[in-house]
């Protein structure tokens, strides 16, 4: 071989061994997509509901100013408290989501020491997962102190009886309001924890 040829092979052997990225492996690809397609519906699901509940408690609590207002919605304070802070939680989980759509991305970069490793991924999961929990449990206690609240409103009034009714002990629209607000806010929290659980166990097995 002449000396031109050898030169010209050691040259391509050089520029196709520095320039080629390694592969990024089957496991390593296959966590990407899931922490996409489950950062995706995590984020969307959490956004569209996040967004209906927060105008539906904005709307209820529009109903707290002036003091005739103010009548007609007593009790009902402790279920929009527990609804905006669902509603914060749920601000804090949307923002886990778009992160396991981030690291989705960087797990996809062929150079293996720029992608983030397991157990610091399984923490940011599992983060999501305790902010969802807590969130949830938040809303679930102002959506139950609603409907007893809703209840006892409707046990007050007798069947038939129209004449001569207190208008604090009558069920109004802010009641179900609020109520409406924490299922759609219990449903998001739900949506990431299913989310979360999914990607733990297809990640951690």
């Amino acid at each position: 071989m002449s000396e031109k040829k050898r030169g010209e092979l050691a040259s391509s052997t050089f520029e196709n061994g520095d320039s080629a990225p390694a592969p990024v492996p089957q496991k390593v690809r296959q966590a990407a997509a899931d922490l996409k397609w489950a950062g995706q519906i995590g984020f969307w699901v959490q956004l569209v509901l996040g967004v209906i509940s927060t105008v539906t408690v904005l709307f209820a609590s529009s109903s707290f100013i002036g003091p005739d207002n103010t009548a007609n919605t007593q009790g009902t304070e402790l279920g929009v408290f527990s609804a905006i802070l669902g509603l914060i939680a749920l601000g804090i989980s949307v923002y886990y989501s778009y992160r396991y759509m981030a690291i989705a991305k960087m797990l996809q970069n062929p150079n293996s020491s720029q992608r983030p490793n397991r157990a610091d991924t399984i923490k940011v999961i599992r983060a999501g997962l305790v902010v969802n929990l807590v969130g949830m449990l938040l809303t679930i206690i102002g959506a139950e102190a609603n409907v007893g609240l809703v209840l006892a409103k409707a046990l007050a009034n007798p069947p038939g009886a129209f004449s001569n009714l207190d208008a604090r002990k009558l069920v109004n629209s802010i009641d179900l309001l609020v109520i409406q607000a924490n299922t759609n806010t219990i449903a998001a929290h739900f949506s990431g924890i299913v989310s979360s659980l999914l990607l733990l166990n297809r990640i951690t097995r």
